[in-house]
């Protein structure tokens, strides 16, 4: 069986810190064939600072257990940002505008060669990425 690892995005951070038992379930099942799940800093980004706008202190907790638990990949090196500006280039030439912060997390997935979780259609635009929806 060929392996893969994931980054997820935004809106299954969010369903994770709901509860969500299918993306539970879905993680589980990665995790036990040996796989990794990531979280991009993008997404870190948009969590905390969502979490912390609106004081949700027990929340904030457990997305920071999450965070340690799977890991995170920081914007620290200089191929995601070419790759970023690859993306971008592309979907502006095709007149497909897409908004910064989804082309870094493309970027991440693609540079990285992680199959990119997400319920967030957009990505679909992006050659190069694999999606997997897990809502």
């Amino acid at each position: 069986m060929l392996m893969s690892n994931y980054l997820i995005d935004t809106n299954i951070v969010t369903a994770l810190l709901k509860d969500n038992a299918d993306v539970y379930a879905k993680m589980q099942e990665v995790v036990l064939r040996g796989e990794e799940i990531l979280i991009n800093g993008i997404t870190y980004y948009e969590i905390k600072r969502g979490l912390l706008a609106i004081r949700a202190e027990s929340k904030l907790s457990k997305f920071e257990r999450f965070c340690n638990d799977l890991g995170v990949i920081w914007l620290g090196s200089q191929d995601i940002f070419d790759e970023a500006a690859s993306i971008y280039a592309d979907l502006k030439t095709r007149g497909l505008p897409m908004g910064d912060a989804d082309i870094l997390i493309a970027a991440i997935a693609r540079t990285r060669g992680l199959v990119l979780v997400t319920t967030d259609s957009d990505f679909e635009r992006v050659d190069g990425i694999v999606i997997q929806k897990w809502l």
